[in-house]
């Protein structure tokens, strides 16, 4: 959008001097606003042209005066395009810091959005994952794109950011961007915590997230029932590569462990635990958090099995695993071959821990949370709710019982 600027030069008569001369003075006019900058030159009234907004004649008092006039002209001009270039929205606050050398003080967005990127880039393998990283550049990255979308502009003052800020980013998001509800609130909570650092530091008065309400919404874990997770581990394929991408996956569904959490294990991983079995200790890389989970016999068959695998021995591997794409490539032809309905991916196998191979088998929910390396038992807790209908199907058989009994008592 261009914003039309209009620079006026003219006498102040209302602040003539001792002298009897008055102050030239230059209005800026802005998008309906002004403002008024002294040029720090005097005349007197009757020298003044209204019309050529400049002082008359050709005395050397009136060429020094109008050169003067047409240099300042032409700082406000240049400083008018630098904002152009650098895409700031030109107003009467902006301009004129442009003009007195103060625009370096304005606190804009994006360089504090990077900066904090940079911390946390900073402390990955720390106090942050990889993936959080990816987050927040990604974040970052449609921020940048929603200001030129919106407002085009490469950058924003934080002081403008406001409630309608808010509430047309997340229109972007979900419209434009077509992310779904939680992936929508996900990148809207990463701009939150820039948002509460600029409030940290005092640098806005006002949170423009104060009456912004946004929830995640329940998302249905989908995970295997115990007579496909048995289907899938009676099949053999002719393939080899399929055999190994099953045992793997079969290994994530009776550890919990995600595909990259897989991929990192190394011998040193598996050691003693307290009741003298074999047990996994290791950390998620998602969240940096600690795994500690005992070693079923499933899960030990397909350690054996790979035991002396080339890879195995020669990179110290515990699985000789595919890369992420290719395993999940291969996972779709498996499902396919064991007709089972539903996508099989990495998550399905860690859900399939936390629902079939754990609660279902009355594993209390907290030793569940700290097998699969939760921060919080409240996340936990969506799996539980998954099992309502193994909670269903059991109260069903035992309502046919009762209603056996009372069948019973009524024909006597």
């Amino acid at each position: 959008m261009k914003t039309k600027v209009s620079i006026l030069f003219y006498a102040k008569r209302a602040k003539v001097n001792t002298k009897g001369l008055v102050p030239i003075y230059t209005r800026i006019t802005i998008g309906g606003k002004r403002i008024e900058l002294s040029t720090n030159r005097f005349i007197e009234i009757s020298k003044w042209s209204v019309k050529d907004n400049k002082m008359k004649g050709t005395t050397e008092e009136a060429r020094s005066i109008n050169n003067h006039l047409d240099l300042l002209k032409n700082q406000i001009i240049d400083a008018q395009m630098e904002l152009l270039y650098k895409k700031i929205p030109i107003s009467t606050e902006t301009l004129k810091n442009k003009l007195f050398g103060t625009d370096e003080q304005l606190r804009m967005l994006v360089p504090i959005f990077k900066e904090h990127n940079r911390k946390v880039k900073e402390l990955v393998g720390k106090e942050y994952a990889a993936g959080t990283l990816q987050r927040y550049e990604t974040s970052l990255k449609h921020t940048v794109e929603f200001l030129d979308w919106k407002y085009k502009i490469a950058d924003i003052e934080i002081s403008k950011i406001d409630h309608a800020f808010i509430a047309d980013y997340e229109f972007f998001l979900r419209s434009v961007r077509n992310c779904a509800n939680n992936t929508t609130v996900k990148y809207l909570k990463n701009f939150h915590k820039v948002i509460k650092i600029c409030i940290a530091n005092e640098w806005i008065n006002k949170n423009p997230f104060a009456n912004f309400k946004s929830k995640v919404k329940e998302v249905e874990r989908v995970y295997l029932t115990q007579n496909e997770l048995q289907n899938l581990i009676e099949k053999e394929f002719k393939i080899e590569r399929l055999n190994l991408v099953k045992d793997i996956f079969l290994f994530s569904c009776y550890t919990g462990l995600a595909y990259i959490d897989v991929k990192n294990l190394t011998k040193s991983n598996v050691i003693l635990g307290i009741d003298g079995e074999k047990w996994i200790y290791t950390h998620r890389q998602k969240t940096d958090s600690a795994s500690k989970i005992p070693i079923l016999p499933v899960a030990q068959q397909i350690l054996n099995k790979y035991e002396t695998h080339p890879k195995c021995v020669n990179e110290g591997c515990l699985l000789p695993i595919f890369s992420n794409q290719r395993m999940n490539g291969y996972l779709k032809e498996i499902a396919a071959f064991c007709e089972i309905d539903k996508e099989l991916t990495f998550h399905i196998a860690r859900h399939t821990f936390a629902t079939t191979i754990t609660l279902s088998n009355g594993v209390p929910i907290e030793s569940v949370s700290k097998m699969l390396g939760h921060s919080s038992i409240k996340t936990t807790q969506h799996y539980a709710k998954v099992l309502d209908k193994k909670v269903s199907d059991d109260m069903n058989i035992l309502r046919d019982k009762f209603k056996q009994q009372d069948f019973k008592k009524a024909t006597r």
